[in-house]
């Protein structure tokens, strides 16, 4: 999914002068960011209060959408580099394009995951019928240095891990939870996990305490370390950890997302994560003329122009709260 906000602010990111060694208590609100004709998402990460959870650099929530009467999703062609996109569905679908020659429909709880490498244009729509709700989050994981090069590709896992306690089912996304590894390839020590728990679940999960943790609440009521959340919020957790509690009021579902803290400084701008001005200027004038990021094939309308650059330098500068 593409940053669509023609506003773009570059957000610097990485390093781990201000993560949080203990546990911590940390709500982080939304902004509200239009997407399209019919879509608005609740963006979690960047944020004013978090830049970063581990490699995670961005967080959007939507929905769910009564999408019936409307396109639904409909994001044209746009340019990543330097990131992983990883898009999870609860309701409705999404049809997959990319400059690789992938043309992939995904559904609910079905891992769409794009490494872009050092280039790759995608596109993402409501396929034409679609299900009337569309329900899900669309994230982005940082590429290290030793891998942000690499050749972009697409995978897509029908069937992933599961984990399970009473009153509690979760699929592993990304990385390792309680010993189950999604088949996702990852770059980094992280985890990303999709918790659905019944009305009146009391669990506890079993965490890493080397890593930081945020848990995003898609649906229903849930207590977060005795932290009540409401869908679309996020709470960032900290490290030091070693079980997260976990209540629901009723039937809920979170997402549980960790790594390491993520040690390079990044410059993150529109839909590019690199490592100094240079780079994202250069990213941009390569797409505006229509070199390396490839063509998206199928796609029914124009691809996205990227906003102008900010007029003040883009400087990394480490994790910024």
């Amino acid at each position: 999914m593409s940053n669509l906000d023609r506003q773009a602010v570059p957000s610097v990111c990485g390093g781990r002068g201000f993560v949080v060694a203990e546990p911590v208590r940390e709500l982080l609100s939304p902004r509200r960011v239009r997407l399209g004709e019919s879509t608005e998402v609740r963006r979690l990460l960047p944020n004013l209060g978090r830049r970063m959870v581990g490699a995670w650099a961005f967080v959007d929530h939507y929905g769910p959408d009564d999408i019936a009467d409307e396109p639904g999703m409909q994001v044209p062609p746009h340019p990543h580099m330097g990131l992983q996109t990883v898009s999870w569905l609860h309701d409705g679908e999404v049809l997959h394009r990319d400059s690789t020659g992938s043309l992939q429909t995904i559904r609910p709880r079905e891992l769409g995951l794009m490494t872009s490498g050092r280039a790759i244009s995608h596109s993402e729509e409501s396929p034409r019928p679609h299900a009337r709700f569309l329900h899900g989050a669309q994230l982005w994981v940082a590429l290290p240095d030793a891998h942000r090069h690499t050749d972009p590709r697409f995978e897509h896992h029908a069937t992933l891990p599961t984990v399970t306690a009473p009153g509690l089912t979760g699929t592993v996304v990304l990385g390792t939870l309680d010993g189950a590894t999604s088949p996702g390839t990852t770059y980094t020590p992280l985890v990303g996990a999709d918790l659905t728990l019944t009305a009146g679940a009391d669990v506890r999960v079993p965490l890493d305490p080397d890593f930081e943790y945020a848990v995003l609440s898609m649906s229903g009521e849930t207590h977060v370390d005795d932290v009540p959340l409401v869908p679309g919020s996020m709470l960032y957790l900290g490290c030091g950890r070693t079980e997260l509690p976990l209540r629901a009021g009723s039937d809920a579902s979170v997402m549980l997302l960790g790594g390491e803290p993520f040690e390079e400084e990044l410059v993150m701008w529109w839909n590019f994560i690199g490592r100094n001005q240079d780079e994202i200027t250069q990213a941009r004038e390569d797409w505006m003329t229509g070199s390396r990021f490839g063509d998206v094939k199928g796609y029914d309308g124009g691809r996205l122009d990227a906003p102008e650059l900010p007029p003040v330098p883009l400087k990394p500068r480490g994790r910024v709260r």
